[in-house]
């Protein structure tokens, strides 16, 4: 959209003897909703203040003065004081707005008059301004931009032709002359007059450039670039910019941005920019390229830039900034992988110690959250996958949250929870050196962690682990850990129980009937302390587990669950119960497992189900549902299966694995008959697909198999809408038969027969039965046009009608030629005789034609014998044609059409063929055509 300017002159006048330094407002529009309608900003001159008297009264004194004097410098002048003073006080003295035009109408030939006498007692090239002022106000834009023109060529040396110049390149801007406008601020930049005037000047020079195109935009972006140097020559003057200069920065570096997305992007702000040093104002065309082309979808180029400022001054301050907006440009994008890529360059970035300390306060906080979220989500990600079984898909997961952790603590002004965090991470890695290590740091060097305890008992239990593990030797290690666990919590209670663990030793190192038998030694005592006796269950459970007694397990994860849920808090903590029920959950759905396996349906549908009752909507549970119907499925139990699917489906719709749900009912319903049902399900698959059609042709199948030829032919009309085109001879098949079934319910099956004809006709591959569609569509496509032939009359004059007649004539003769071609013998026998037809037709509309009317009888009996004539090749053309068809009975046998052919020879010729003759062969073969077709 151009830009376009409305000047407004607002009633101003000068009062002598200083007219030329009071002036008036030049409105140059406002910005708009998009880049392509922005305005340049107004620019205002301020009049100086009215003297503290009373402006009606003075208003009314000159304006009695104006309408009594008939001199025209008296009456010039009186008028300029007169607008001015309304001007400058705001009050409605004077003449009205509607008796203004009239007024400066009836005004300028006082202007004029004063001019051509060549004499006037102030300055021309005051009364040249005023006069361009006057034509102004009455509507005279043309007049008034040639008074200015007069003024600047006359008075090159005005204090006014700055002004002048500016209002002159104002006008051409605004009809669209930007060449002419750019020449118009170029020499006002080049001239003399007030800085703020050429700022404003240099501003819409570059507006001049853009406007003219692409090819002018270098410049442009030469003067836009200027302007911010003027506005923004420092740093400083960034953090402190004029309320009224933030729209002319905003749509500069707007502008500039507009320009290097529309050219070449970041090459173009290479050439623009010297990368050895940065313009104070540099980085904000950076971030406003940048944030164009992520609001208008160009996400990677939007990150291109970001990246590019970062790679061109890595030291700048607001690097850390454009490094943080990647992460935003992203978000924006909906793409968590390169989300999670950004945040982990941030981190990566300022990790070191020397680069972290320059970040800003906000920048480090901005680091903590990054490298938190980076922790926390890598380790749900690894969480995710260990219950899943998965867990050596989660170890990379785990040690990466690990070093985040590792990394953020230090910084961290509560360190301990980092610190365990990141033990425990290192733990679920595999790595227990390192988890040892990051154990004991929290509970020993993290200051007033309220969890220290715990992070203590994890080193011991990591020193056990150890122990177990490497060597029995190292035994001294684990008391030594002890020891210090001990006489730093004296009080915990889980010290006096450190012995009660030497059945969980045994579990890790699998040997599993030692431990179970220590477990049930624990079990069989009866002073057991109900912590002990919950280890025990534990470890029977996991051996049980470890040893796929599933059901065993499943009891012995109960009766640890019954021990948590009747306990008292003091004895036993309830932070171990989402983990038993995890444990318990994954035993019931092992068991399912187990029966699928063994073919017991039943059994491990109810075992995939129980595993819901007990860790409702975890992964787990809905992982059991989904194999549920999986065994169902496997089973052929369709209907089940199928309601165990639309089951999933509804209560989790937005679930992996509800991805796979269609298909598999398209697979149910199919084979349990129900192939309606299926067509519906794959439609809506095709709904979320982006090429949806081979799920709706596969659709349009299925209600071809259910009989439903409405919503087939829907879908197949649709995808013949599409323009497709056959890359094989299955493809091409498979658009014929589109076609043809499409001719039993179309609107239009004289369009879907030329379609047929068309197609077979560019098509490289042919079948048997395509081939016999084009046929009939052929045949009845010319049997069409042969009506259309017959019922066109030959009129006098005969040459006229008897060329539509003979267009009509090739029409059909091109049509039956088709047939013949897709059809062969088969429909050879039909298209000799309706070609003989045609021309029995055409020499039988001859002889009837109307003989003209201006013919005496002698003339007229010449003109019929001129019409039998020319008739007559024609009757010979369609008698040879029957014959043809005639003599076919010895090659093929007799069918019908030869039939009509001999009962046309008996009439062309009954001499010879008249006779009462019975065919009796009728096993000549026949091209089947639709109900309806013409015989």
């Amino acid at each position: 959209m151009n830009l376009s300017y409305r000047f407004l002159f607002l009633a101003v006048v000068l009062a002598a003897p200083v007219a030329a330094q009071e002036s008036f407002r030049v409105e140059l529009g406002r910005d708009g909703k998009t880049i392509g309608d922005m305005r340049p900003v107004f620019l205002k001159f301020e009049s100086r203040p009215l003297p503290a008297i009373s402006p009606a009264e003075v208003a009314r004194r000159y304006q009695r003065l104006f309408e009594n004097s008939d001199e025209p410098e008296v009456r010039v002048d009186a008028l300029n004081r007169l607008t001015n003073i309304r001007d400058r006080s705001g009050q409605d003295v004077g003449y009205s707005p509607e008796q203004e035009p009239e007024i400066y109408e009836e005004v300028l030939g006082s202007y004029e008059s004063i001019l051509a006498r060549g004499s006037f007692s102030g300055r021309l090239d005051e009364l040249l301004y005023q006069m361009a002022k006057a034509h102004a106000l009455t509507g005279e834009a043309g007049a008034s931009i040639q008074r200015l023109k007069q003024l600047v060529g006359l008075y090159p040396n005005s204090p006014l032709v700055p002004e002048a110049r500016f209002r002159i390149a104002e006008s051409a801007f605004a009809n669209g002359q930007f060449a002419e406008a750019e020449t118009g601020y170029r020499a006002l930049l080049e001239g003399e007059g007030g800085e703020a005037l050429k700022a404003k000047a240099r501003y819409m020079l570059g507006w001049s450039q853009f406007k003219q195109g692409e090819h002018a935009w270098e410049r442009a972006a030469a003067t836009f670039q200027a302007v911010l140097d003027g506005f923004l020559p420092t740093a400083e003057s960034i953090r402190q910019v004029p309320e009224s200069s933030v729209e002319t920065i905003d749509d500069t570096l707007r502008v500039l941005a507009l320009m290097a997305s529309r050219t070449r992007g970041l090459a173009t702000l290479d050439q623009w920019f010297d990368s050895g040093s940065v313009r104070p104002w540099e980085p904000l065309v950076f971030d406003r390229l940048a944030d164009l082309y992520a609001i208008t979808g160009k996400y990677e180029a939007s990150v291109a830039v970001n990246e590019a400022f970062h790679r061109r001054y890595p030291q700048h301050a607001s690097t850390p900034r454009f490094l943080a907006q990647i992460v935003e440009v992203w978000q924006m994008a909906g793409d968590d992988r390169k989300v999670r890529q950004a945040r982990a360059g941030y981190v990566a970035a300022y990790s070191p110690d020397t680069a972290f300390s320059l970040l800003e306060p906000r920048g480090q906080s901005r680091w903590r959250e990054y490298a938190r979220w980076l922790a926390d989500t890598s380790y749900e990600a690894a969480t995710g996958l260990s219950d899943r079984g998965e867990l050596e898909s989660s170890l990379p997961l785990f040690a990466e949250a690990a070093g985040y952790y590792e990394t953020l603590a230090p910084r961290a002004a509560n360190a301990g929870p980092i610190w365990r965090l990141a033990g425990d991470a290192r733990l679920q890695a595999r790595q227990r050196r390192e988890a040892l290590e990051n154990f004991r740091t929290a509970a020993y060097e993290a200051g007033n962690y309220s969890e220290a305890a715990d992070a203590g008992w994890a080193a011991v239990v990591l020193q056990r682990d150890r122990v177990i593990n490497e060597a029995r030797t190292e035994l001294e290690l684990l008391a030594a850990e002890v020891d210090q666990f001990a006489s730093t919590f004296e009080t915990d209670a889980r010290v006096p129980g450190a012995q009660a663990d030497l059945a969980t030793r045994w579990l890790e190192i699998e040997n599993y009937n030692q431990a179970a038998a220590y477990a049930g030694a624990v079990l069989m005592r009866g002073d057991a302390a109900t912590k002990e006796q919950y280890a025990a269950w534990l470890i029977t459970a996991r051996v049980r587990q470890a040893q796929q007694e599933f059901g065993l397990a499943e009891r012995a994860w109960r009766q640890a669950l019954r021990l948590i849920d009747s306990s008292e808090p003091e004895v036993l903590a309830s932070d171990d119960r989402d983990l038993i029920l995890k444990q318990l959950a994954t035993s019931v759905y092992r068991q399912g497992e187990r029966a699928a396996e063994t073919g017991k349906v039943a059994e491990a549908v109810a075992h995939f189900r129980r595993v819901g009752q007990v860790l409702p909507e975890a992964e787990i549970a809905i992982r059991g549902r989904f194999d549920a119907a999986n065994t169902l499925l496997k089973a052929s139990e369709w209907q089940p299966a199928v309601n165990e699917l639309q089951w999933f489906r509804r209560s989790y719709p937005n679930h992996h694995l509800a991805r796979d749900i269609g298909e598999k009912l398209v697979y149910a319903y199919s084979q349990s008959g129900q192939p309606g049902r299926a067509a519906d399900e794959l439609l809506a698959l095709a709904s979320g697909q982006a090429n949806p059609w081979p799920d709706k042709l596969r659709a349009a199948a299925l209600y071809h198999e259910a009989g439903d030829t409405g919503q087939r032919d829907d879908l197949y009309i649709e995808y013949l809408a599409t323009g497709p085109s056959p890359a094989s001879a299955e493809d091409h098949i498979l658009l014929q038969t589109m076609r043809h079934h499409l001719l039993v319910s179309a609107r239009d099956p004289g369009k879907i027969r030329a379609a047929i004809v068309e197609a077979e006709l560019a098509s490289e591959w042919h079948s048997a039965d395509t081939l016999q569609w084009s046929a009939a569509s052929a045949i009845v496509l010319g049997s069409h046009a042969a009506a259309v032939f017959a019922d066109i009359p030959l009129n006098h004059p005969l040459a006229e009608s008897l060329d539509r007649k003979q267009s009509a004539l090739e029409a059909a003769r091109a049509r039956f030629a088709q047939a013949e071609r897709f059809g062969g013998e088969a429909v050879r026998s039909e298209i000799l005789y309706r070609r003989a037809e045609l021309y029995r037709e055409l020499a039988q509309d001859l002889m009837a034609s109307e003989v003209p009317a201006e013919l005496n009888e002698m003339e007229a009996m010449q003109y019929q014998m001129l019409l039998e004539e020319e008739a007559y090749p024609f009757e010979e053309k369609a008698l040879n044609l029957h014959a043809e068809n005639h003599g076919r009975i010895a090659e093929t046998g007799y069918d019908d059409w030869i039939g009509r052919s001999l009962e046309a020879l008996a009439r062309l010729h009954p001499g010879r063929y008249e006779r009462s003759i019975r065919w009796m062969s009728g096993n000549a073969p026949e091209v089947n055509r639709e109900e309806g077709d013409d015989a």
